[in-house]
């Protein structure tokens, strides 16, 4: 979903990321695969944001649930920094502030208070996951630099696996760096969604705008 983004090694890495109980890697085709583990207890499930290395990790206790890259707010429109909690989840999440204007067989971008003719429809947001007020974890494409508009971006795989992993009270620390990036971080697969091609806006007012994951959500 890179229109969202203009708004808003495996055997050493493999075995590192099993010391570190965290197998977040992808293979080395060019699917992008992100395993997620099931919680022993989801109310210790707690997420930590490293803005500097544009990580997510997903931890209960020691143990790492999902580590994934993400895409972090620019220097004019910076992701808050602080400690939060989850308290509004939505799986199908559309924008109210940008989106497009369709009108019969014309879909264009526009904003949401656009005098552009034609209905409004957002943006795709899937599995929105709101730490603060307009700002929360969601699917979209992922750059390897801030991008965002202070939201946390998560790949379209990556998204419904943190979804399923977080729920409403779930806490959320975000800081320049977290403990994990020394041991966790060097595992996390980097994406680099920058060069994909934009999706079709008539595909982006339907439901195949927000991506479903390739296998099962949570493993044990």
């Amino acid at each position: 979903m890179r229109i969202i983004s203009r708004l808003c090694l495996f055997s050493g890495l493999a075995a590192f990321a099993l010391l570190t109980s965290c197998s977040t890697l992808a293979p080395t085709s060019k699917t992008y695969h992100v395993v997620a583990h099931k919680p022993h207890d989801p109310s210790k499930v707690r997420v930590l944001v490293s803005l500097s290395k544009q990580n997510v990790y997903v931890m209960e206790g020691d143990r790492c649930l999902m580590a994934v890259a993400t895409s972090v707010g620019t220097s004019s429109h910076p992701t808050p920094r602080g400690h939060f909690t989850i308290y509004n989840k939505i799986k199908y999440k559309r924008s109210g502030s940008y989106g497009y204007r369709v009108k019969g067989d014309r879909v264009v971008p526009a904003e949401a208070g656009s005098n552009v003719s034609g209905s409004y429809v957002g943006y795709p947001m899937g599995f929105w996951c709101e730490f603060a007020p307009a700002y929360g974890f969601h699917q979209g494409f992922v750059h390897p630099y801030p991008r965002t508009h202070g939201c946390l971006r998560l790949h379209g795989e990556a998204a419904p696996k943190f979804f399923a992993l977080v729920r409403t009270g779930t806490p959320v620390d975000i800081a320049e760096t977290q403990p994990q990036d020394a041991t966790i971080g060097p595992s996390v697969v980097r994406v680099d969604d920058s060069k994909s091609p934009d999706p079709a806006p008539a595909v982006m007012i339907t439901s195949k705008g927000f991506e479903e994951p390739s296998g099962p959500l949570l493993v044990d």
